[in-house]
């Protein structure tokens, strides 16, 4: 297939009322179901990021795993995870945030993310963007640098963007 003949949006799925009445949940699995829309999606994030001499890819429990180890792959470097609390088995790092319908804590391993080291930020979707500000804590808490935070989905609506003010965003894919 055809960069030309393939429009990434038709793949995604709309649920209404999940996870909660009033809510509108995007769902990527049928864009990753498909493996030339999938390869697609991990090609075009991946071009924007050739150059940048990126050491690490940081993705964020538990979707934001499957975009991040493709790109990750893809770049030849190294991953590193974020996951909610009580979930990793090393010393942590961790930090509470909020999101449209929850709140919670997400965690990172101490050694993940060196001084100074330079990093791509990824994640499926960008709603409110609490879940990203978090891991914006977490990775400067280390001493990562964040290059760019890149997201397969945004919800422009929620207006998430607004507390990643200061950052290069980049989403394939806006509603």
């Amino acid at each position: 297939m055809k960069t030309s003949e393939i429009n990434l949006q038709s793949k995604i799925r709309e649920i209404p009322d999940f996870p909660k009445k009033g809510v509108s949940f995007k769902d990527i699995t049928p864009l990753l179901e498909d493996a030339d829309y999938f390869k697609e999606a991990v090609n075009l994030l991946a071009e924007k990021y050739q150059n940048k001499k990126i050491r690490k890819i940081v993705a964020i429990d538990a979707r934001g795993f499957l975009l991040a180890s493709a790109l990750a792959y893809k770049l030849k470097v190294g991953l590193a995870i974020v996951r909610k609390k009580g979930k990793l088995p090393y010393k942590t790092v961790r930090k509470k945030y909020t999101l449209e319908y929850a709140a919670n804590v997400l965690e990172m391993h101490t050694d993940a993310i060196l001084p100074g080291q330079k990093v791509l930020l990824a994640d499926d979707v960008l709603a409110t963007g609490g879940t990203m500000k978090a891991t914006i804590d977490l990775v400067k808490k280390l001493g990562g640098r964040i290059t760019d935070i890149v997201f397969m989905v945004e919800l422009k609506d929620l207006k998430g963007r607004q507390k990643l003010k200061g950052y290069q965003v980049k989403s394939l894919i806006s509603f």
